[in-house]
């Protein structure tokens, strides 16, 4: 008898099983679900959007809003009194017809911007103290990137406020 002949049977190894997947294989799948997921919901995000900005405003809202597009701004170096008193009588106006119990039409300076701010801190129209300010000054002259910030305040105000 050969040496050979002694020795057992080779055993065959057992077949690699394809279930469970290794951690990564569950990370990946994990990964592509979250994916397809966020993609599903993005349509729905994107139509929630539009219809909050197609949300219509009241008229007395939308009338204030018409009455700032409508004024002259001072771009140019112009003087920016008129036009900083106007923007205060478009919202002294809303402001006595939405809060007659405050008597806001009596504040002026820093209350004036802290009823405002109180109202819709969105708009963020105590950094824009040249509104109360700038009406009493000889000379008041805005450069343009101050004039379209403080018009976008006081529309995001009238839009906005509670």
């Amino acid at each position: 008898m050969s040496s050979l002949d002694q020795l057992e049977p080779l055993i065959a190894p057992a077949p690699i099983s394809g279930w469970p997947p290794a951690p990564g294989w569950w990370f990946l799948a994990a990964l592509i679900l979250s994916i397809f997921l966020l993609l599903r919901l993005r349509p729905w995000q994107r139509q929630r959007a539009r219809i909050e900005t197609e949300v219509a405003i009241d008229p007395q809202r939308q009338t204030a809003l018409d009455e700032v597009a409508r004024l002259n701004r001072p771009y140019g170096g112009q003087p920016a009194n008129q036009w900083l008193q106007q923007l205060n009588a478009v919202l002294k106006r809303l402001c006595r017809t939405r809060y007659p119990d405050d008597h806001p039409h009596t504040l002026s300076g820093r209350a004036w911007l802290a009823f405002l701010d109180n109202r819709c801190p969105a708009a963020g129209l105590t950094r824009w103290m040249v509104l109360v300010e700038g009406v009493y000054r000889a000379e008041c002259r805005l450069d343009d990137k101050a004039i379209q910030g403080l018009e976008h305040a006081v529309q995001t105000w009238i839009r906005k406020h509670v």
